[in-house]
């Protein structure tokens, strides 16, 4: 057995580590807080239906019996900026969680918004020899995929079959047992700057903890919001951050797309301290609690208190109207739209079957932005929250939390990936893969 062979593996050993002892954190690192789940791990669902393939094996309930978060600290657009300031804030909130939990917390699995994220669709084809699919005739399709050169400093984040057809036969998620002479599988990978993984993984490790697994935001929070119809017929999930907008499309239930657009709310608040000339501290507050996108008659005589405390009077007692804060906010939240958009026009999201659009995370709570979003995005707008889950305190039930509780269900039940499979050695994809799955080697 190789070593690439043990690194292409090692994500799936370290979640079992953890699994066994039963305790687990959840890390979200974003640009505004950085939120900490501690989740207690309650067995298999014995007899559990299974809808794909290369489950990992100890499918569990979970129940949250630790939560905290803390205002994110040396993050920028998703990605460690300032190492120290981030190690300080995440031991704050993980401490924290720790001490709601009355455990404490070896492994966490973590998600970000950084890296530039690119998606690439492969595809490989390869004879039956039996007739019959067998879990090996599946590891050698994900083999034939030819992997492109994702390029200089870029490693793989996810790797996940999401169609297979045997024959003429597609649309199959589960083709084993099946009889045919020809197996095909459609692969979604999703690349990463390797320097954002890299910088994560030592903060990690700084703060005395075990990474047992990494995913994109833009994916988890479109599991924890997209409903099971939205899934299945195609949906784009927008997750709209402090420092980033994560962007995930789904179809039949799997991630075909993911990219994010580094803007998010946090370019609103600046845009409010700048326009009004007040501190960062008192933009958000101003922005939560007067900001809109639409204008409606009334804004003019709606006056809103600057106060600040320079010490001039004057300057303290300024008030504007909520017209004048809409003006500054739009723009920006529509330069923020027409990106999203321009990447979903890239994807081809106008030929899915449903075109629905569901918005969450903490600026997607600005309000009036699902009208303005119909308007730019399409009419199949709505404001999603991520599902509820066992045990989570009502103060992170919002939008803001939709990664972090993606992220739970994500480490309770996991999607199959190109490395939970048992592909021989001598079956592996050539040089380009070895390539794209070195970050494993050099790193677990």
């Amino acid at each position: 057995m190789t070593d690439l062979y043990q690194s292409q593996r090692a994500m799936r050993r370290m979640r079992k580590a953890a699994m066994d002892r039963r305790l687990i954190a959840i890390l979200d690192v974003g640009s505004t807080k950085i939120a900490c789940l501690v989740l207690r791990l309650e067995g298999p669902e014995l007899g559990a239906p299974e809808d794909g393939l290369g489950r990992m094996a100890g499918q569990a309930t979970f129940r949250v019996i630790g939560a905290a978060s803390t205002r994110s600290r040396g993050v920028r657009f998703g990605e460690i900026d300032a190492m120290q300031e981030a190690e300080r804030a995440i031991r704050t909130a993980v401490q924290a969680a720790q001490k709601m939990a009355g455990q404490r917390v070896d492994h966490v699995i973590a998600c970000f918004s950084g890296g530039r994220p690119r998606s690439y669709g492969l595809a490989g084809e390869v004879p039956l020899s039996e007739g019959t699919v067998s879990e090996a005739d599946i590891a050698r399709a994900l083999a034939a995929c030819d992997v492109p050169d994702i390029g200089q400093g870029r490693e793989v984040l996810h790797a996940q079959p999401v169609n297979f057809a045997l024959d003429h036969r597609s649309g199959l998620s589960d083709p084993r047992g099946q009889i045919g002479n020809r197996l095909s599988v459609d692969m979604h990978l999703l690349s990463v700057e390797a320097s954002a993984i890299q910088n994560l993984l030592y903060c990690i490790q700084r703060c005395d903890l075990e990474l047992a697994g990494l995913a994109s935001s833009p994916y988890v929070a479109g599991i924890a919001s997209l409903v099971e119809d939205e899934q299945e017929l195609g949906a784009a999930c927008i997750d709209m951050g402090g420092g980033a907008t994560g962007i995930s499309i789904f179809m039949k239930k799997h991630m075909i797309y993911a990219d994010a657009v580094r803007l998010g709310g946090d370019h609103v608040t600046l845009d409010i301290a700048k326009g009004l000339q007040v501190s960062q501290a008192q933009a958000e507050r101003i922005k939560t609690r007067h900001g809109g996108v639409i204008a409606t008659g009334v804004d003019d005589r709606e006056l809103i208190e600057c106060g600040g405390d320079s010490g001039d009077w004057d300057r303290d007692r300024r008030r504007v109207s909520r017209a004048e804060l809409i003006g500054i906010m739009r723009p920006r939240v529509e330069e923020i739209l027409e990106e999203v958009r321009a990447r979903l026009d890239a994807a081809e999201f106008e030929h899915l079957p449903s075109r629905a659009i569901v918005l969450t995370g903490g600026a997607s709570q600005i309000p009036g932005l699902d009208g303005l979003v119909a308007r730019i995005l399409g009419q199949h707008v709505r404001l999603g929250r991520p599902l509820r889950v066992r045990g989570l305190p009502q103060s992170a039930t919002g939008p803001d939390y939709a990664a972090a509780v993606g992220l739970c269900l994500f480490a309770a039940h996991p999607q199959d990936e190109w490395w939970d499979f048992d592909i021989p050695a001598e079956r592996y994809a050539g040089r380009s893969l070895r390539k794209a799955l070195k970050w494993f080697r050099d790193n677990w």
